[in-house]
């Protein structure tokens, strides 16, 4: 049996038995199968057991619940959308982007109201997320992000702070300023989703866990298949497997998995924090080639997450992909780097895991009664709040309830398939190494160019 406890820091110290649940065995029959433990899975079965608990809801996972994304990312619940309000304006108008904006800031707020109301300790701190700019030249990205929502009408959530108002919050080597969305909050994130579970069982839900799907059927009576015997749908099969859907017979295109990873310090000492600040526990990002993805833990730790990663030829997910050594001590140079004050400590823990990407970066939160489908995957790294707006969109649409989420663009959405092999192995990495290549070149120059290049055009990069 696999120790799942060694996958990341956030599993080993959840707290939970993670001793898997027994598999399926046998075909059965509920009102909505589901595939996927994770996040997307769990709130999708707690929002439609909460709203009609006479509901069967099944969930099968092929480990167990939190195994993947869900229980290895960077804990940053935070109402940021992998496309951009300007972006989303662009393809499709200014209300759409700002109702997008407002649902995320609600899912936030929804996923630690459910922390209280489930008695979930998920270390859920809501002190916002902060965008930290170590030179002078990514100046104007934060105040581009501040105009983005300024031209929805939600200017006034934000702030732009001078290298003065960033270093009263926490004090980054080299930070000239900052951008600050109050929307953010720190989890742990295997504690959020082992929590999840146990909730979504104390409401009548199944959890099967060590049993594969390996395929599912539409129609009329839509159906989840496995190994281990069938599980036929009388309202609708939901499809929550994230990256991991790219293995799934016909999903192959419309998504495909890139690696993230992270370090994570021993707990440091008070006079560390004395120096560093980050009171707020504030999730925090940053540009260039040390950037990356940052919070403060709990237990005093610092987890930094740098933005590189790789894509596994054919969507193969293995577990050798978790182990990049040079990834890792890239991440524990740029820790260092925006924190003089770790050259001495130590890095504990380190891991990867995958998260999944659709060709234009829109995630699909969708319900066809006529098949009985409903799927919502494809948060490009951002899944954590973005999937609560899963759960709650899909509850919503199998349910049968008009409400405002069912508007939102992401329901009509039809995800722009992915090249096949070995173009889209080769196009992604290309556009990787050439925007690696343009930070390095940003940093000698001190500027951004004027044009974006043929990869990120051709990428939306």
């Amino acid at each position: 049996m696999k120790d799942y406890r060694a996958y990341s820091f956030w599993l080993e110290t959840c707290g939970d038995d993670l001793t898997p649940r027994p598999p399926l065995d046998g075909s059965i029959e509920v009102d909505v199968a589901i595939m996927g433990a994770g996040f997307t899975g769990l709130w999708t079965a707690y929002k439609l057991l909460r709203r009609d608990p006479s509901l069967s809801v099944a969930v099968i996972e092929k480990e167990i619940a939190g195994f993947g994304a869900s229980g290895r990312n960077g804990g940053w619940c935070f109402s940021g959308f992998p496309v951009s309000p300007r972006e989303l304006t662009r393809r499709y108008d200014a209300e759409s982007a700002r109702a997008v904006s407002l649902a995320m800031f609600d899912s936030v707020d929804d996923v630690g109201r459910v922390c209280t109301e489930e008695d979930i300790d998920a270390h859920y701190a809501r002190g916002g997320e902060r965008e930290i700019a170590r030179a002078y030249y990514d100046l104007p990205q934060l105040r581009e992000m501040w105009a983005e929502f300024d031209a929805i009408g939600l200017g006034d959530q934000m702030q732009v702070l001078d290298a003065e108002q960033t270093a009263a919050r926490i004090r980054v080597n080299g930070a000239v300023g900052s951008f600050f969305n109050p929307h953010g909050a720190a989890v742990q994130p295997a504690r959020l989703a082992r929590g999840l579970a146990h909730a979504v069982e104390r409401h009548g839900g199944r959890i099967y866990e060590q049993t594969a799907v390996t395929g599912y059927q539409p129609g009329p009576n839509p159906k989840l298949l496995t190994g281990r015997g069938e599980v036929r749908a009388r309202r609708a099969v939901v499809l929550a497997g994230e990256a991991y859907l790219a293995s799934l017979p016909g999903m192959g295109r419309a998504i495909i998995p890139l690696t993230s990873h992270i370090v994570v310090t021993e707990p440091l000492s008070p006079d560390i924090w004395e120096q560093i600040g980050w009171e707020d526990r504030a999730v925090m990002g940053g540009f260039g080639t040390h950037g990356g993805y940052l919070q403060r833990t709990a237990d005093g730790r610092i987890a930094f997450g740098p933005y590189r990663g790789v894509y596994p030829y054919g969507s193969r997910i293995t577990d050798a992909l978790d182990r990049q050594e040079a990834i890792f001590e890239h991440a524990r140079r740029s820790a260092r780097l925006w924190f003089p004050a770790l050259a001495g400590v130590r890095f504990t823990h380190a891991w990867g895991g995958v998260f999944g990407m659709p060709r234009d970066r829109m995630p699909t939160m969708s319900f066809d009664p006529r098949s009985g489908i409903a799927m919502a995957f494809g948060y490009t790294g951002e899944g954590v709040a973005t999937a609560n707006l899963s759960g709650r969109v899909l509850a919503d649409a199998i349910a049968e309830v008009d409400s405002d989420l069912l508007h939102l663009p992401m329901t009509r959405h039809q995800p722009r398939p992915w090249e096949p092999e070995p173009a889209r192995w080769t196009g992604v990495t290309f556009v990787r190494r050439e925007r690696d290549k343009q930070l390095r070149l940003v940093e000698r120059t001190g500027r951004y160019p004027e044009r974006k290049s043929l990869a990120q055009r051709f990428y939306n990069w």
